[in-house]
């Protein structure tokens, strides 16, 4: 008889396990605290429906493990564009320094129409049933029987097995657990970084790319606008045309138009008159309920990421954790949470 198993978090890391589990015959429930799958993970459609990466978005040959995922699901990749000329602003009231790089011998890669592809392909091979949206847990409790969850909603379920593949530090603040985890493994909790916590990505959509015909790759750097880093976003076909990047994190105070007056204005000073004019503007904060539980004092990046005590099973063997945070290699990016789903799903 198969246990009953249930997953927390619908991203990348939760729906990998489910299928990794699938394949062995096993089923899961997947359950998700928002309306929509792919966690971290973003591809919005803008107005001529170019695909948009609001979340996690590139990849490298140094990524084997989800490079063999995306083959195994029949998808394809392609090189990130970067030829051409790239801008890097040092000051404010100094012209932009213009630098050349070579294409890159080992690129790194999209996927083609969206990282949101990867989650859409995990998603078709799992019965609807076994996917539940707005579904949030708000306690954990470990009984004679097995472990029993509680929803925000006021649903109890039951299981054998709990693997949270949500944020550490979201987990610590949001889930009620009894009995108590350990003191080590709650403290280290609240201090484990979730990755891109607080930044905030934009990304522009133009009718064509006017800046590959003036010999500019689409690439800025700047320690001076709003916008710190920039890249040319074209499709797979390239017959959809725009950028993506990251915005200063001091500007996700700011109001969403704010934000896009400041971002054309520093693209219009750099790029000229065509940069002015975006078929759409979309941005996005990622300090939701669904990714982080209030302000962590960071003090190094990626800090208590693939910490021993999260390779660890709890409350007996019934509970795990497995988000990417929880990698010990390539913790917080896309890699990272295929190797924590499949770390748990040779564990289970």
């Amino acid at each position: 008889m198969n246990e009953k198993i249930i997953i927390t978090g619908g991203g990348l890391s939760g729906l990998t396990l489910a299928y990794l589990l699938s394949k062995r015959g096993i089923h899961s429930t997947v359950l998700e605290a928002s309306s929509r799958l792919g966690g971290r993970i973003q591809t919005i459609k803008g107005t001529l429906q170019t695909p948009l990466e609001l979340g996690a978005t590139w990849f490298s040959d140094m990524h084997p493990s989800l490079l063999s995922l995306i083959n195994e699901l029949g998808l394809n990749k392609y090189p990130q564009f970067s030829k051409g000329i790239s801008l890097f602003q040092t000051k404010s009231f100094e012209p932009p320094q213009k630098f050349f790089v070579p294409e890159a011998e080992t690129p790194s890669y999209r996927l083609a129409g969206g990282t949101q592809m990867l989650i859409d392909a995990l998603a078709q091979q799992l019965p609807d049933e076994g996917i539940r949206l707005n579904t949030k847990v708000t306690g954990i409790r470990e009984t004679d029987q097995g472990i029993t969850l509680e929803t925000s909603g006021g649903r109890i379920l039951d299981a054998d097995k709990v693997i949270l593949c949500i944020p550490p530090q979201l987990a610590a603040a949001q889930i009620q657990f009894s009995p108590g985890l350990p003191d080590t493994l709650s403290t280290i909790l609240s201090q484990v970084q979730t990755w891109m916590a607080g930044a905030v990505k934009f990304t522009l959509e133009y009718n064509d790319a006017f800046w590959r015909k003036e010999g500019y790759s689409g690439m800025l750097y700047s320690h001076a606008g709003m916008i710190t880093e920039m890249y040319d976003h074209a499709n797979f076909e390239e017959n959809k045309f725009g950028f993506t990047g990251f915005l200063n994190s001091g500007t996700a105070s700011y109001a969403p138009e704010v934000r896009k007056e400041f971002v054309l204005r520093q693209l219009g000073e750099l790029l000229g008159e065509k940069a002015l004019k975006p078929v759409a503007y979309y941005d996005k904060v990622w300090t939701d309920e669904f990714i982080s539980a209030g302000d962590q004092v960071v003090q190094r990046p990626h800090q208590n990421n693939g910490h021993p005590l999260l390779q660890q099973d709890y409350m007996n063997g019934k509970l795990y954790f497995a988000a990417t945070e929880t990698a010990a290699a390539f913790s917080g990016y896309m890699e990272g949470a295929v190797i924590a789903a499949q770390s748990v799903a040779s564990r289970l």
